[in-house]
């Protein structure tokens, strides 16, 4: 028997921006940001290919492949969660590459792959799936919490299943904090063999 689910619309806000505008993947806070075809316009992630990593073993390293991790979404209910199972009293979402924070979204880290984003200027992203944890966050997290050696693995443990989706830009556009949220996820039929 096939599970089926239909297609479900959702609705949330945009809380948080930032822009990885540096030398790495930390992320700082802005109040607006552009999309173009090729992801967040002056972001370390913007463009059209980006090359492997840990995460595609099926490659060597630093092979060129297409880029589906233009954006990285999280929401705040989550992050709550993860800084209460690391014991701090905030999770700066940008020492973890975050480019959206969204409320109101349940469970956002579960969001099927071809869910869509819609946003008030006609921005669209397309989710790609869901953004594991890995200890390099967590080691960006534990250097700007004094005296804790605990957090660089902690972070992969606590985020296990709540680290927030990648997602590619389907339609440009200008996105500013403060945004509404339009979600459409796609009919879903559990895949087994």
């Amino acid at each position: 028997m096939i599970s089926s689910i239909g297609a479900q619309k959702l609705a949330g806000k945009l809380s948080q921006l930032f822009i990885a505008d540096g030398d790495g993947f930390v992320s700082r806070p802005v109040e607006t940001i552009v999309l173009d075809f090729d992801g967040i316009v002056g972001d370390h992630h913007h463009g059209p290919t980006r090359q492997s990593g840990g995460r595609e073993p099926w490659y060597e390293r630093g092979t060129i492949m297409r880029n589906e991790r233009h954006v990285s979404i999280l929401s705040e209910e989550e992050l709550n969660g993860i800084s209460k199972a690391l014991s701090i009293a905030e999770l700066d979402a940008g020492r973890i590459g975050a480019n959206f924070v969204t409320r109101g979204i349940p469970r956002l880290s579960s969001i099927p792959p071809r869910t869509q984003f819609f946003f008030p200027s006609g921005a669209v992203i397309r989710i790609d799936g869901y953004n594991a944890p890995c200890k390099i966050s967590g080691k960006s997290l534990q250097d700007a919490q004094e005296g804790r050696d605990d957090i660089e693995f902690g972070f992969v443990k606590a985020a296990k299943t709540t680290r927030g989706v990648v997602g590619w830009v389907e339609r440009p556009g200008t996105i500013n904090v403060g945004d509404d949220i339009k979600v459409r996820i796609w009919p879903q039929e559990l895949y087994t063999i």
